[in-house]
């Protein structure tokens, strides 16, 4: 089981202000809630609760994750609040545990120590997340743009090792590089981390001056980001290794584009299809007719059959949101009879003369007679 050693001290259901038992949609909504709230870009020195929060997501909004969290958890209590063996600060352990906690310590990188567990090493850096405001036609079609993205960035002139330009990082004498110096309590192996290095294994004599050591600076930065066709609105799109640059060169982690999507003067969405509301007069629809209908790349002819009813959709093959094969989808149109407002006299004959004639009862299968 792979844990990370924050788990058994942060509580992220609590950090998204949601019950343990939430589902994924709650959790969403959550996240969604607190990251605009939080995010550095609308609310200034924001900066670390939007870490913690995005953090939190990145765990809880994994089905995986979040159950590897929720058993981290629960293994932690057990460990930490049975009667057994006694424990530094009042710990105590039960026999019966001991398998459970052996996989428990092992997976937290050296909590407790044990020769399995390790604490020291690169850090993957924390997720990022931005928006992106796209036009209908670039969420249909697809794009490449560049978004900004306000936080950590790698220091470009250490390349993130911290040290100062013709030296490196040196490993620890206290730790030897482990990152943790350990306490053999007999039966257990109980270690903390190195206060030395931190945990990181390795000292830096000469800071760079840039990023003072750390391997990160702050900074605005721009990347370039591939948005596929069909995107949605409110749709994360994850970009591998373009979130907080990782620690002791370890690998970045990821940013999240959430998609924004504008709205169309004449088309609509309804999944992989377009909509599209087409005007027609009475004689078109009685009679019969072609007509010329846009799509978002050019024009096509649409054949209305004699007797159509206002509101009767049409599909056209294709001319939807763009696909592989057989994937892509449909432009659906809906005709409705436009009744005009006023008439001249040629045009009101001609209906007085139409009404004469008819023989038509629309009503009859209601049980009603007369005008």
């Amino acid at each position: 089981m792979v844990a990370q050693r924050e788990w058994l001290e942060k509580d992220y259901y609590q950090i998204l202000g949601i019950p343990s038992g939430a589902t994924d949609k709650e959790i969403t909504r959550a996240y969604r809630k607190l990251a605009k709230q939080y995010h550095p870009d609308a609310n200034p020195g924001s900066e670390d609760r939007f870490k913690e929060i995005t953090a939190a997501y990145d765990v809880l909004g994994d089905a995986g994750k979040r159950k590897e969290y929720d058993e981290v958890r629960r293994l932690g209590a057990v460990g930490f609040g049975q009667g057994g063996f006694g424990g530094p600060g009042g710990a105590t352990f039960r026999i019966d545990d001991l398998g459970d906690l052996g996989d428990l310590f092992g997976g937290l990188g050296g909590v407790f120590g044990g020769r399995r567990g390790r604490a020291s090493g690169p850090r993957r850096g924390a997720d990022a997340e931005t928006e992106l405001h796209l036009s209908f036609e670039d969420a249909v079609r697809g794009v490449t743009t560049s978004v900004h993205v306000a936080g950590e960035a790698r220091c470009e002139t250490c390349g993130g090792s911290g040290a100062a330009s013709g030296t490196s990082p040196v490993t620890c004498t206290m730790c030897h590089g482990t990152g943790a110096l350990e306490d053999n309590q007999g039966l257990f192996s109980l270690s903390r981390i190195c206060p030395t290095c931190a945990g990181r294994g390795t000292v830096v004599e000469k800071p760079c001056a840039t990023c003072r050591g750390s391997g990160v600076i702050r900074r605005t930065r721009e990347v370039k980001v591939r948005i596929p066709a069909g995107v949605e609105d409110g749709q994360r799109i994850r970009v591998k290794g373009r979130g907080a640059p990782g620690r002791a060169n370890g690998p970045a982690g990821d940013l999240y584009v959430v998609t924004h999507v504008g709205t169309h003067p004449f088309f609509g969405r309804r999944g992989k299809n377009l909509t599209l509301n087409v005007p027609v007069t009475f004689a078109e629809v009685a009679l019969g007719s072609t007509i010329a209908v846009p799509t978002l790349d050019d024009s096509v002819i649409l054949r209305v059959p004699p007797g159509t009813a206002s509101g009767q959709t049409f599909r056209v093959k294709g001319r939807g949101v763009p696909g592989t094969g057989r994937r892509g989808g449909d432009l659906l149109v809906t005709v409705e009879v436009a009744v005009p407002k006023k008439l001249n006299q040629a045009q009101r004959a001609a209906v007085e003369s139409l009404a004469r004639v008819s023989d038509e009862a629309p009503r009859g299968h209601l049980g009603v007679t007369g005008r």
